[in-house]
């Protein structure tokens, strides 16, 4: 007969088996957490660049189909796996990720915001185009602010290429693509050029489990750009503040008018819209189909409900409720400088295997993995990203939340890091309009 302590040491669960599918390394620390809480994990990453990374966290495997099998949920992390999600769910699969329409929202952005201007949510004017030169000539006949997007599915590298137009003439976007019209047409064949709008930027996001949307909903603040202030090139992300919600008008006027295609299409997972806001009207940008990042990262920080439990029931179509956090949560990225010239391979080498120390190796509470592997018990630099860490901090204020994250960040030393120092800054002038808009409500 087992002891009180043994009996202590025995899992109230049945372990699942959960196999990733990514396209680049992305989902690996929620991968690595399920291993954690004694799920058996695999994982298949496509890009040959991300070969050593999670190495020693979880396992990985060359051929995701001939696991697919063994698999009871199946998660795909990344658009462009839509047609293989359907098949399997038509097959009788758990599968979280990934539908044919919803790739398409995501990758197609005039299709995305045709969709939401067809199922009553407000957009803004927006152009596609695939000719630079008509481009260029569509600016010049109607002066105004724009905004350029790629659209398509970019990679992580390639987010730098978004660009918001400063000028109410265009000017300034008109003379980017002159200069870069022969260079961008191979890395951003089809492109937007979305009209500028002031206000808040803000996204209301949920995880859908087939057929209607679980609660609470995430409500986030991203931030792009790569230095604290807002100043320099886009990034894929720095750093997010985010907190869970009751449904409000935010989610109402958005992403709760999608619920009827989201059924239709089968689609199991989470999906976002990322918008802007002020005292007129919510204006959505665009749809996120899939796990953010870091966003899924720091809503580990905020999900009290074990991994696999919500992931499997999600999967399996369960209407539940997630237990959450109150407060507010925050993540600040940690990277080194090859994040910012990834095409230098010389330099790639040169970070690749350097050791990340821990002050307090026993203290890893907020730590959530990226481009890292494990070898000998050392944590090693790995990949070609230069996106190593996700730091997070959870507190029942904005202000709690981020002395949390900056000081684990503090137990943390990696040659040459670099991160925002501002991550949730903006809150306090943020919250007051959208309160006052009557959006949060």
């Amino acid at each position: 007969m087992a002891s009180e302590s043994e009996k202590n040491l025995i899992p109230s669960f049945i372990p699942k088996k959960f196999l990733f599918v990514s396209l680049e390394s992305l989902s690996g620390d929620l991968a690595w957490q399920l291993t954690k809480e004694g799920h058996l994990v695999k994982a298949y990453i496509k890009a040959k660049s991300d070969a050593d990374v999670y190495n020693g966290f979880i396992e990985k495997v060359d051929n995701w189909e001939a696991n697919k099998d063994w698999a009871d949920v199946i998660i795909f992390d990344d658009v462009e796996f839509g047609e293989a999600a359907d098949k399997l769910r038509k097959a009788g699969k758990l599968v979280i990720g990934g539908s044919v329409y919803t790739d398409k929202l995501e990758i197609d952005r005039e299709f995305g915001q045709m969709e939401m201007k067809k199922y009553d949510i407000n957009i803004l004017p927006q152009w596609q185009f695939s000719d630079y030169d008509q481009a260029i000539e569509f600016i010049k006949a109607n002066p105004d602010r724009y905004v350029f997007k790629p659209s398509g599915n970019v990679p992580s590298g390639g987010k730098g290429l978004s660009f918001l137009g400063e000028e109410d003439d265009g000017k300034d976007i008109l003379v980017l693509l002159e200069q870069n019209k022969h260079i961008w047409q191979k890395k951003a064949p089809v492109f937007q050029l979305q009209k500028y709008v002031n206000g808040v930027e803000v996204a209301v996001g949920a995880f859908f489990n087939g057929k209607d949307f679980i609660m609470p909903v995430n409500i986030n603040f991203e931030h792009k750009r790569i230095f604290p202030g807002d100043i320099g090139p886009f990034t894929g992300e720095m750093g997010t503040l985010m907190f869970w919600s009751k449904p409000n008008t935010l989610f109402r006027m958005t992403l709760e008018k999608m619920k009827p295609a989201l059924a239709e299409s089968g689609y199991i997972g989470y999906v976002d819209i990322n918008c802007i806001v002020n005292g007129k009207g919510i204006y959505p940008l665009e749809f996120t189909s899939r796990f953010g990042y870091p966003t899924i990262q720091i809503q580990e920080e905020g999900i009290i409900t074990p991994n696999g439990e919500w992931l499997y029931k999600l999967a399996s179509g369960e209407n539940f409720e997630l237990k959450t956090k109150k407060g507010f949560q925050i993540g600040v990225r940690l990277l080194v400088p090859t994040h910012l010239t990834r095409n230098d391979k010389e330099l790639v080498e040169r970070y690749r295997d350097l050791p990340i120390f821990f002050k307090k190796p026993g203290n890893l509470d907020g730590i959530h993995i990226e481009d890292v592997k494990l070898e000998e018990g050392v944590w090693r630099v790995a990949g070609e990203s230069g996106c190593l860490l996700i730091i997070t901090g959870s507190g029942s204020t904005v202000t709690e939340a981020q002395n949390q994250a900056y000081l684990r960040i503090k137990n943390i030393m990696i040659q040459n890091m670099f991160y925002r120092t501002d991550i949730g800054q903006k809150w306090p002038g943020d919250s007051d309009r959208l309160q006052t808009w009557g959006y949060l409500y």
